[in-house]
């Protein structure tokens, strides 16, 4: 299945900063309603449903016999037009 991206960006950040982005993202996914990702003029705005397959990663990548690079990615996936019932709920 092709990807396409729609919304990425990449730059030099402070440990504090990035954590009060992800409080941010965190908030946003937490209140259930869209979510809006923007950089400068750029921006996406996504509407995850109720419940979404989520993934954490750490990979290492470059040679074997020398430095690489470190990363930790987190990753919410879900179906483009999945219904959102909202889940189970009593009355």
């Amino acid at each position: 299945m092709p990807e396409e991206t729609l919304f990425e960006t990449e730059q030099l950040m402070g440990r504090e900063a990035v954590a009060d982005y992800l409080h941010t993202l965190a908030d946003s996914v937490a209140e259930g309603g869209d979510v809006t990702l923007r950089s400068g003029d750029r921006s996406v705005t996504l509407s995850p449903p109720s419940e979404v397959e989520f993934e954490v990663k750490a990979e290492r990548e470059g040679p074997t016999d020398g430095d690489g690079e470190l990363s930790i990615e987190v990753e919410l996936e879900w179906p483009e037009n999945a219904p959102d019932d909202g889940g189970l709920s009593i009355e």
